[in-house]
């Protein structure tokens, strides 16, 4: 029987996990954490209002790439 998830795929989703846990630590957010407003929105809320969605679209379309994928590969 072939095992649906090589291991590649198990170290790509623990890389989206700790890239997700660095994009919400402290020293990663203070960069963003400045009096600069985007379109009147503070920079660091824009960078969650931007950031946070865009990191969950780049998970999505790599789930959906691997549902689609053969499973021969």
């Amino acid at each position: 029987m072939k095992d649906p998830k090589p291991p590649q795929i198990r170290e790509a989703w623990v890389l989206f996990f700790v890239m997700g846990m660095i994009m919400i630590n402290y020293p990663f957010i203070h960069i963003f954490n400045k009096d600069i407003t985007i379109f009147g929105i503070p920079l660091l809320v824009f960078y969650f209002l931007v950031g946070w969605p865009l990191s969950i679209l780049v998970v999505a379309i790599f789930a959906h790439v691997l549902e689609n994928a053969p499973l021969d590969q």
